[in-house]
């Protein structure tokens, strides 16, 4: 019987409707302004972005992610234009689908860019175990729980495959987004965890792509199956083997701290168009924007400048489109093909293999010796959920390798399990932990011939002098040596994991350790050299987001039992005593740490030093002359106890100056009779000359630090911050800097020329205030 003739005709417009004339003209022939494409693309994203916010700022309240937030403004993006009944509500639709579709494609190769590809190569045994085992033991449950629960092959591979693969995958990308959420990525469990997800990464990618050979040989054949495979091994072969060394010779023909050339930025581009056409050539082949991604070397020049370029607009407009397509197909799905689902049995398929990788992640971690709930934390992090397997569930539908009800439910499991992480996650690990004061790390307790381990903190060239002028009239000697770990802080840009790396003093060769660490190596390797004996001085690199920055710190001077951490104040001066520049970054850092450190913390301010001292081996009768403010408290008897050890060195002349009133307030008989200890130590030692000055508030001691400011190089006080005292009565008020305490207020806020600089020193606190 021959079939019969079916003609369609299909009517449209030339030129299209594009713009509407203005909203308040109403068109006859094509209704409101809404029905023309352009408005109506631009009201669904204005929508999508606006509902979005407004959600998440109620949602992140209860620990919900931005993610969350996005699909619900797609499933009602849905509802209202179903409500609205626009005329051209397809065409806008398909268009915003279209244009989150290459901001997807955009946001993966960004992924790429900043994804070191050689930590594949450093992870440690606990990271590859934990990203291997944990995606093949959840495989495994998975499919042997999938074969018990259908004997029928064909829903075994249309359906079971696919789910179980989806739900046993790791993702980096979303493991880094999780951990930069609850900012824990420079934690121990971020740092093991990121290793881990990258390996996985690679794993998840492999499973992936061989589930799709596997369905393209049952349903298609053979030589299809392996033409997917081959340009699979093709494509890879030619992204590591010619992009790749192309992108490093581009590095090296980049002068050092200089652009990268227009024409390369723009090969790249096109070269990232072409691969992402085909990859919509080939829909299957969804890796190739991410491959291409991790071609191009991470951080500056060539990595930093392309997420620059490509971050804001990625991260503010294209992922929300897309993350909300992503809702709005669930919507469909939802509203279609929900009651013909096998809800029992798939439901339980995903529970298990979800069960499964949280099981196997749980006990490599305790087999690591991991803390009970910091290995469920880890495990929730391995099993996180989010935009990424959103996008593989929507290509896999687009490329009908799934049925809409499959779409249905994945996506519900991946939304459950991508909002609940991150709220068991910090319920579960709070790092700051770490930092709490078990033990007393202070210059106080510390015994007067032990070695004194120091941590301090280089942002920019200029501080590594003054830390090394305070350094060298620290009174290091043979007998008392002092260990110094200095850790060179550079802001995280175009990498997506930060980056702690210690350096060998004795290695000649930079170019594997960062190079813009080399001044930094460099210059402490002379100054070791010049105090050998004296002084040992590692070095280290730390690359991480400037609000993170402090766990680094914090990590470093616990795992060094250090007793001081010195950290530049973040404001610098000109010759002639005014501001040259002042970071705030920096500033807000001092105060973490402050508020988090583990043992005492100084504040070094430099208004530059009457005498450097930096290039001198061995200073002969260059005389230092130090002072010492001492009010009384906590945090004056540390910095005295740093001052007495300074004494040690015959090239400083200490003087200790005590402020007294005739009434003092705010200080216990306790407090009176440690600081009687304290100075006692003080005043019997041949070297060091003592004063007592009577002062009867703020002022009078006001202009005695400003006659002092004229006479000596170098300054030590205490922070007293929360300490109440007649001495500084009335000063408080004009207080610009608490960070500093009064007295260091004083000194890096009046308008003086003359040169010297203060170290300000916090006691260590034994219970510091966790924020």
């Amino acid at each position: 019987m021959d079939s019969d003739n079916v003609t369609l005709r299909t009517c449209f417009n030339l030129p299209p409707n594009v713009n509407s004339k203005s909203m308040y003209h109403v068109d006859t022939k094509n209704g409101i302004w809404l029905n023309s494409s352009m408005p109506s693309f631009e009201a669904i994203s204005i929508f999508i972005i606006a509902v979005s916010q407004a959600l998440h700022f109620v949602l992140k309240r209860f620990g919900f992610p931005l993610f969350l937030s996005q699909l619900i403004a797609g499933i009602l993006l849905v509802e209202a234009i179903i409500d609205i009944k626009l005329k051209d509500a397809e065409d806008s639709v398909k268009v915003l689908g279209t244009i989150s579709s290459i901001g997807y494609a955009i946001h993966v190769f960004q992924i790429g860019v900043k994804t070191d590809i050689d930590m594949i190569g450093k992870v440690g045994k606990k990271a590859v175990y934990l990203g291997c085992f944990s995606i093949i033991g959840s495989v495994l449950c998975g499919l042997i729980a999938a074969r018990n629960l259908t004997k029928d092959y064909k829903e075994f591979y249309e359906s079971f495959l696919f789910l179980v693969i989806t739900i046993s995958t790791t993702s980096f990308p979303i493991v880094t987004s999780l951990l930069n959420e609850l900012k824990i990525v420079n934690s121990e469990l971020g740092r093991i965890g990121q290793s881990a997800a990258i390996f996985g990464d690679m794993l998840s990618m492999i499973l992936i792509n061989s589930m799709i050979v596997m369905r393209l040989y049952t349903e298609v054949g053979v030589n299809d199956a392996l033409g997917f495979l081959g340009l699979v091994i093709a494509f890879i072969f030619i992204v590591f083997h010619v992009i790749r060394p192309a992108m490093k010779w581009i590095v090296r023909h980049t002068a050092k701290n200089g652009p990268v050339k227009h024409v390369y930025i723009y090969s790249i581009i096109c070269i990232f168009l072409v691969i992402t056409s085909l990859s919509k050539w080939v829909p299957q082949f969804i890796m190739a924007p991410y491959l291409l991604g991790l071609a191009i070397p991470i951080g500056p020049p060539l990595g930093s400048l392309i997420e620059e370029k490509f971050d804001g607009l990625t991260t503010g407009l294209f992922m929300p489109l897309f993350v909300a397509t992503c809702g709005m197909r669930m919507d469909h799905a939802v509203i279609h093909d929900f009651k013909g689902l096998h809800i029992t049995t798939n439901s339980i398929l995903i529970g298990l293999t979800y069960l499964a990788k949280f099981g196997t992640c749980f006990i490599i971690a305790v087999f690591a010796k991991f803390p009970a709930r910091d290995g469920c934390a880890l495990a929730l992090i391995m099993s996180a959920k989010g935009y990424v397997e959103m996008a593989t569930i929507s290509f896999l539908s687009d490329s009908k390798l799934i049925r809409n009800d499959l779409l249905c439910l994945m996506s519900i499991a991946v939304v459950i399990i991508g909002s609940f992480t991150p709220m068991l996650v910090k319920f579960l690990y709070d790092p700051s932990r770490r930092y709490t004061a078990y033990e007393r790390r202070t210059l106080m307790h510390l015994s007067p011939y032990s070695n004194l381990q120091i941590v301090t903190c280089i942002h920019v060239p200029n501080h590594i002098t003054a830390v090394a002028n305070l350094l060298e009239v620290s009174g290091a000697s043979g007998e008392r040596p002092i260990g110094v770990h200095v850790l060179h802080l550079i802001k995280l840009s175009g990498q997506a994991a930060p980056v702690f790396i210690s350096h060998d003093m004795n290695q000649q060769d930079f170019s594997d350790n960062y190079y813009y660490s080399e001044n930094v190596i460099q210059s402490f390797t002379r100054f070791e050299a010049n105090n050998w004996g004296t002084m040992s001085v590692n070095v280290f690199t730390s690359i991480s987001a400037q609000d993170l920055m402090y766990q680094d710190i914090c990590t470093l001077a616990l795992d060094t039992s250090a007793s001081l951490i010195v950290l530049p104040f973040h404001r610098r001066w000109y010759l002639d005593g005014s501001v040259e520049s002042e970071d705030k970054s920096i500033r807000m850092l001092n105060r973490t740490v402050l508020d988090r450190a583990p043992c005492s913390v100084g504040i070094l301010v430099d208004r530059g030093y009457k005498r450097r001292v930096f290039s001198s081996a061995m200073s002969g009768d260059l005389t230092q002359k130090v002072a010492m403010i001492f009010l009384g408290g906590n945090d004056d008897r540390e910095a005295l106890i740093y001052a007495i050890r300074m004494a040690e060195d015959h090239n400083v002349r200490l003087t200790v100056l005590r402020l007294i009133c005739p009434d003092v307030a705010g200080a216990t008989n306790w407090s009176k009779v440690l600081d009687s200890g304290v100075l006692e130590e003080a005043k019997s030692n041949r070297y060091i000359r003592y004063i007592e000055q009577e002062v009867k508030g703020g002022p009078e001691t006001a202009v005695i630090i400003q006659s002092a400011m004229k006479e000596f190089d170098f300054f030590v006080v205490g922070r007293a911050a929360k300490l109440k005292r007649q001495q500084t009565e009335g000063l408080d008020e004009w207080m610009e800097y608490p960070e500093l305490g009064v007295i260091g207020d004083l000194f890096a806020t009046t308008n003086v020329e003359e040169k010297f600089s203060v170290l300000i020193v916090q006691q260590q606190y034994l219970n510091p205030r966790l924020v």
